[in-house]
């Protein structure tokens, strides 16, 4: 579909009788195939959640570098209105700087609540320079899910959270729920835990 930024691309991943829509990007350095993103729009639909899957418009022209944020912005806005058609309560959702995108236009467009996987509190190696105002402002039920060993934020690097707020920790877990040869747990495991934990969150979430 065009937008101002491009043409972006949605992955349907239907719900029968579907109650509610996660409409999820991805993140600056990958697409959709991103492992977490893959789990969940395999197990969601069987609990009664469809799950939209965005490209944004620099992935899709094959481009190596994302834009600006406020581009990234620009994209994720102009979709919205094709994802509201399906006529069910949205919840806004990303990796890393998908997940920035949904924080910030989460109150402005709608969205009932926001999935935050691997949100990128900070650059690695600068955690001077936080992004928590993004996370702390999207006025909605937030669920954050967070590698054990992010070098983008690990969770305990986080600031007290708001009762709306809740974070998940994989152990062992990267940016992208990568783990160590050395963990406890294996990938379906992980992958497992995001997909559980997000399960259990969203009846919460949207009341």
């Amino acid at each position: 579909m065009a937008t101002p930024a491009g043409d972006a691309r949605i992955t349907w991943h239907r719900a029968p009788g579907a109650h509610a829509l996660l409409a999820a990007s991805h993140g600056a350095g990958g697409g959709i195939e991103a492992r977490d993103l893959r789990a969940l729009a395999g197990v969601l639909p069987g609990l009664g959640v469809s799950v939209a899957l965005v490209e944004q418009p620099w992935r899709v022209a094959g481009k190596k570098i994302a834009p600006a944020p406020s581009t990234l912005d620009t994209g994720w806005r102009a979709v919205w209105p094709v994802l509201q058609k399906a006529g069910l309560p949205i919840v806004a959702g990303g990796r890393s700087a998908g997940a920035r995108v949904a924080c910030r236009t989460a109150k402005e467009l709608g969205a009932k609540a926001v999935l935050a996987l691997s949100f990128p509190l900070h650059a690695p190696g600068k955690p001077e320079r936080s992004r928590a105002g993004e996370l702390l402002a999207t006025g909605v039920p937030t669920l954050i899910v967070q590698g054990g060993r992010d070098p983008f934020g690990r969770p305990e690097e986080f600031p007290e959270l708001p009762a709306a707020m809740e974070l998940v920790e994989v152990p062992y877990g990267d940016h992208g729920f990568g783990l160590p040869k050395s963990a406890d747990l294996d990938e379906p495991a992980a992958l497992a835990l995001i997909t559980d934990a997000v399960g259990d969150w969203l009846p919460r979430a949207l009341g």
